[in-house]
């Protein structure tokens, strides 16, 4: 267990473990309470909310030997739960739909449905990212969830639920994932520091939790990284920052009165000695687009946004008023743009100096 990702590690392994999703959570229990699981679902949501980890949970409650009639959690401890826990279970089969979407796998697919579980109950297929599936497997794919066999049970998960075939939809129970709030998240860090060891401070696993932008998963590989580097003794946020390269609400704020002063000299200034310190441009960018956001959500809706102090917030609020609307919504488009470009650039930094120039000439 110890060479495990921590994501893989302390992946929930019972339906009270898992955050964020109670409204799914307890339909799902009544489902199972009272034999009345159905034949097919689909599980849409952002990355790391949760989706795969439900899936996994339900296959092995459907199919726990030791799950007694109006109960709801898998047992964990029967060969059923161990082999789903382990991943060497015969009758969970998993498909990354990305790198299998085409007619050919699914018509196979549909060969093994045919056939009766191996030792279980149910033969489960989660298929993954199943909007990548072509439209030829979709087709392919249609008949075979409306009338299944009654020993096979359909979880379809996506991303991008929009790019969903309707009759696909229309076939299986929807459940919508959400992303987690930053407390949630938070919590969640801080239970896992605290079962590996590690002397975090609390200002770090923030810091963390506020660059995973809701994704559980991302904050857990994040943790993972500091873990490793560290060696879990005395993380602060200063080291976090040095590690990583992540910028965090204090470098966002005093950047963005810059913009705010309309100072194009003190920006770039600001910028080139964030970068000399070691700061990823990428991650800057980030930062930096995830703060302007928060800054526009708070000047319409203070009760909304979390993850910040009194005087954070006050802060935001000044910068709101001398930015208004146009202007932050101009900024975020540009240095969402900037963001984009930088993948393809040879001079990472600059698509962000044209962003900055762009805003500010504009607005001067």
């Amino acid at each position: 267990m110890d060479n495990l990702a921590l994501y893989r590690k302390y992946r929930p392994q019972s339906f009270s473990e898992i955050i964020g999703q109670e409204h799914i959570i307890q339909t799902l229990k009544n489902a199972l309470s009272s034999n009345n699981a159905s034949h097919a679902y689909i599980f849409s949501g952002p990355r790391g909310s949760g989706k795969t980890t439900t899936a996994r949970l339900l296959a092995k409650a459907l199919n726990c030997r030791n799950r007694k009639e109006g109960e709801s959690e898998p047992c964990n401890k029967c060969s059923s739960c161990l082999e789903v826990k382990d991943g060497r279970s015969l009758d969970l089969i998993e498909i990354d739909a990305a790198s299998h979407r085409g007619i050919d796998e699914v018509r196979e697919l549909k060969e093994g449905i045919r056939f009766s579980p191996n030792k279980e109950k149910y033969k489960v297929f989660v298929i993954d990212e199943c909007h990548m599936l072509t439209k030829e497997a979709v087709n392919a794919l249609l008949k075979t969830l409306e009338e299944p066999p009654s020993h096979a049970v359909f979880i379809l998960a996506t991303t991008e639920i929009h790019k969903m075939a309707p009759t696909i939809i229309s076939r299986c129970q929807r459940f919508d994932f959400r992303r987690l709030e930053f407390q949630e998240i938070l919590k969640r860090l801080e239970h896992i520091s605290k079962k590996e060891g590690a002397k975090i401070e609390k200002p770090a696993l923030e810091l963390i939790a506020l660059h995973s932008e809701g994704a559980v998963r991302d904050a857990e590989s994040l943790l993972d990284q500091v873990l490793t580097f560290s060696g879990k003794a005395d993380i602060t946020k200063d080291s976090i920052k040095e590690m990583l390269g992540l910028a965090d609400t204090a470098w966002a704020s005093e950047f963005s009165w810059f913009l705010s002063k309309r100072d194009i000299k003190g920006a770039f200034e600001f910028l080139e000695q964030s970068l000399e310190k070691g700061y990823d441009p990428m991650e800057l960018s980030k930062t930096l687009v995830s703060y302007l956001r928060h800054v526009l959500i708070l000047s319409i809706n203070p009760e909304v946004v979390s993850g910040f102090s009194k005087e954070e917030k006050e802060t935001m609020k000044n910068q709101a008023e001398i930015l208004g609307y146009g202007g932050l919504q101009k900024a975020l488009g540009l240095f969402m743009d900037a963001e984009n470009r930088m993948k393809y650039s040879s001079i990472p930094q600059l698509p962000l100096e044209l962003a900055i120039v762009d805003f500010l000439k504009e607005n001067q």
